[in-house]
């Protein structure tokens, strides 16, 4: 009798081992792919970002500087113009 009761429990607990072995394996397997996509989902933001950016920027070293106080557009000084 106590040979069949070590007997079971020796298959219980090599099953639980395969088991426990597929499950792990299989949820592994599962993550490499959602991983992948949420990578180039973030490259997608952090591209659209920079984007943002760099034109942020360009928009702002393209402004010209505002004018100082009390001065208008006309009583601005003006470049000189060369002659040809």
């Amino acid at each position: 009798m106590l040979i069949f009761l070590v007997g079971a429990l020796l298959g219980v607990l090599v099953g639980g081992f395969f088991c426990v072995r597929y499950l792990r394996r299989e949820i592994a397997a599962d993550i490499g792919p959602r991983l992948r996509r949420i990578e180039l989902r973030l490259d997608n933001i952090e591209t659209a970002v920079n984007l943002a950016l760099v034109t942020q920027y360009a928009e702002m070293s393209g402004r010209t500087a505002p004018l100082p106080r009390g001065m208008t557009l006309a009583s601005r000084p003006r470049p000189q113009e060369t002659i040809q």
